[in-house]
């Protein structure tokens, strides 16, 4: 998504987990474009990040949260406390941290469309990743919450991605994982399709519009 925002003309700062991953990013997009390393799942440093950003560039047009880790493929009972509540650490409460020092500033000004990732999980379910649809039917749920609470100017959607060639889809799919579109070819079509959501769309169930596995 970054390389096409930036391609597009859009400024985009963003965050992920990674030291390494993100000066690479850094060293490979500059400014006006920044990106730091912050634990969505860490309220605190969520506070700081957004307190930076905001004072150098202002409350975003469109926040976008799209941080997400998957369970290892297991029945639920399987899986440990630490792992479960790993997911819901970064799937949900990182949403709601994003959202809670975001929001107040896009709020003020009356402006902004806040876009959550959610999943095909997080409309129906699959055994063997029980914490992961549960933190996506959650995501679901609080979106729909957090629309009521806009003002009629601004925006909140769940956003289906569709099926894309990620790590994360390799863990749970395999090999077949290939038959789905690679990530750059995900993004061709997503990046515009972000960027003409409105007021409108305030409230929707929406999906990506592309095809899923190849033919």
């Amino acid at each position: 998504m970054v390389d096409e925002f930036t391609r597009l003309g859009h400024t985009v700062v963003g965050c992920g987990r990674s030291t390494p991953a993100i000066e690479k990013l850094r060293s490979t997009i500059g400014p006006p474009h920044e990106f730091y390393a912050v634990n969505v799942a860490d309220d605190d440093a969520v506070k700081t990040w957004a307190s930076v950003v905001m004072n150098s560039h202002g409350a975003p047009d469109l926040l976008i949260n799209n941080a997400g880790i998957i369970n290892a493929n297991a029945r639920l009972w399987e899986i440990s406390a630490r792992e479960f509540s790993d997911v819901v650490d970064t799937n949900l409460k990182g949403v709601a941290n994003v959202i809670r020092h975001f929001a107040p500033e896009m709020v003020k000004r009356k402006h902004g469309v806040i876009v959550n990732f959610s999943s095909g999980w997080g409309r129906v379910t699959e055994a063997e990743v029980a914490p992961y649809c549960a933190t996506k039917w959650a995501v679901e749920g609080l979106t729909q919450s957090l629309a009521q609470e806009l003002p009629f100017s601004m925006a909140a959607m769940a956003l289906n991605p569709g099926i894309i060639n990620t790590d994360m889809l390799r863990s749970c799919f395999g090999g077949s994982a290939v038959n789905y579109p690679s990530a750059q070819e995900w993004a061709s079509i997503a990046v515009p399709f972000l960027l003409q959501l409105g007021p409108g769309d305030n409230g929707k169930q929406l999906t990506v519009p592309m095809r899923g596995a190849k033919e």
